[in-house]
């Protein structure tokens, strides 16, 4: 009966009590604690493996760097695009049968021509259409070769009008309340 009202040890071997008063005790101990790592020896690092000196050998130098200014392929900026053709342009302003790239990009005073709105309206309705399954547009598209189908005519079959399957859902339901079936007419 005595052994029910001590207190758990939870694995440690002393009671929860006795646990918390050596835990308070060390809290406020001024006496300096031992290190937990008395017993450890510690043995020196070993020193560096270093190449032979005899060897002669160098490292390889790094490459440098592809993505600079200077390299002749690096891509130009809009600011220096529009400089150079800019600069172009005045260079051949005596010369009547030049036109500078900056005229002919299909925009008059800002807006686009008449025919290049029209191109893009039937390419947007083409796209909406779907009348590009033999090629990837977008990386959302599924690749061609899902895109295939046996007989082009399925292509061109709508289906079922929604109206007649709505008629026929009501004959259905209406049929349903009833308890009768389809079969029970044929008998």
């Amino acid at each position: 009966m005595t052994s029910g009202c001590t207190s758990p040890t939870y694995g440690t071997g002393t009671t929860a009590m006795a646990q918390l008063g050596d835990d308070l005790g060390q809290a406020v101990s001024i006496a300096p604690r031992e290190p937990k790592n008395k017993g450890v020896k510690y043995t020196p690092r070993p020193t560096l493996v270093m190449p032979a000196q005899a060897s002669g050998e160098t490292l390889v130098e790094p490459q440098q760097s592809i993505a600079t200014a200077g390299n002749p392929q690096w891509v130009e900026s809009p600011e220096e695009t529009r400089a150079r053709l800019v600069k172009e342009a005045d260079d051949n302003i005596d010369k009547s049968t030049y036109v500078s790239p900056l005229a002919k990009n299909g925009v008059e005073g800002g807006r686009p021509t008449t025919e290049a709105q029209t191109k893009a309206y039937r390419e947007a309705r083409a796209l909406q259409k779907g009348a590009y399954i033999d090629q990837r547009r977008f990386i959302s598209d599924p690749p061609t070769e899902y895109r295939q189908v046996d007989d082009p005519a399925k292509l061109e079959d709508l289906g079922e009008p929604e109206t007649k399957k709505d008629k026929q859902r009501k004959k259905d339901a209406a049929v349903a309340g009833t308890g009768k079936k389809w079969w029970n007419f044929l008998q």
